[in-house]
């Protein structure tokens, strides 16, 4: 039996976090998950278009509200969604009447608080600097610095080396000057593909505001260009505080929104607190797929 026979009369909320398009699809007790297939089917409905789509299976350890998988509209998988787990959270915490929820994911454990009626912190964890953690493809003395080697003459020269972070997924940031004359579209198509990020990369271009602000473009592997990335937030602050160009904790501007992140001191873990917005909901039928298709 096809999984569509499964979603045929299950809702799926649209949400957004900060302008990132999310959808929350809630399949605990279904015995079969979204292929590639579906995923894309799903994006490619009226109505349903989407960055990341959050889908909820039973938790596999004690203590958590449910298992995310996280797709992107092109049917690849992603490992952490900062945006998507704050709408997670909003579900669940509205379900269950609770303030807190830990969420299983690709890349651990999420610790998830409602602030707010949609306000919502997210507990990111540790960021990953070791090359190999990236991962990168080769070596690299400093990850705070990652020469890309553009030749001579490409305008992707200009922009420097990278400062790379794992946030649960691969983040390449490049602080730039003038964040209007970057085209992030064209550019991070090209470094989304560097041959040096083997599971490809996250690109975000930031400018420094001030040492507790900051305004980022990024743009998404599987995705493209979005109004906002929480995992990229987060690796932006960690790459600004490494290079001693941001404090701590500050705001990251987004097109979308704003998110404030903190990368505590005391156990290392990034904080990313932010809103939710909840857009409303569809139930799902195979009229949806066969048009498609």
């Amino acid at each position: 039996m096809s999984l569509r026979h499964f979603l045929a009369g299950r809702a799926i909320a649209r949400m957004n976090g900060a302008g990132n398009k999310i959808l929350v699809a809630d399949l605990r007790g279904l015995p079969l998950l979204p292929g590639p297939e579906d995923a894309r089917a799903i994006h490619q409905a009226p109505g349903l278009d989407y960055d990341q789509m959050m889908v909820l299976s039973d938790p596999k350890a004690e203590g958590a509200a449910a298992y995310v998988r996280i797709y992107n509209n092109d049917g690849s998988m992603a490992e952490a969604c900062g945006n998507g787990a704050r709408c997670v959270a909003d579900r669940l915490c509205r379900e269950l009447g609770v303030e807190t929820v830990n969420l299983e994911t690709p890349a651990g454990r999420i610790l998830c608080e409602r602030l707010g009626p949609w306000l919502y912190r997210v507990d990111m964890g540790a960021p990953r600097l070791e090359w190999e953690a990236i991962p990168l493809a080769r070596p690299a003395n400093d990850t705070r610095r990652v020469n890309l080697g553009w030749p001579d003459g490409d305008a992707l020269s200009a922009l420097g080396p990278a400062s790379v972070v794992n946030m649960g997924n691969p983040h390449a940031v490049f602080f730039v000057a003038d964040l209007a004359r970057v085209d992030a579209a064209a550019w991070g198509a090209r470094i989304e593909v560097h041959p040096m990020f083997p599971q490809k990369a996250n690109v975000t271009f930031a400018e420094i505001d001030a040492p507790d602000r900051v305004t980022a473009r990024v743009w998404e592997r599987g995705v493209g260009l979005t109004l906002a990335c929480g995992s990229a937030a987060c690796a932006t602050l960690v790459a600004a505080f490494r290079l001693d160009l941001m404090e701590r904790r500050g705001a990251v501007h987004l097109p979308g929104g704003e998110l404030v992140i903190e990368w505590r001191a005391a156990d290392d873990h990034v904080l990313m607190t932010g809103p939710v917005r909840f857009e409303g909901e569809r139930v799902l039928d195979d009229a949806l797929f066969e048009a498609a298709l």
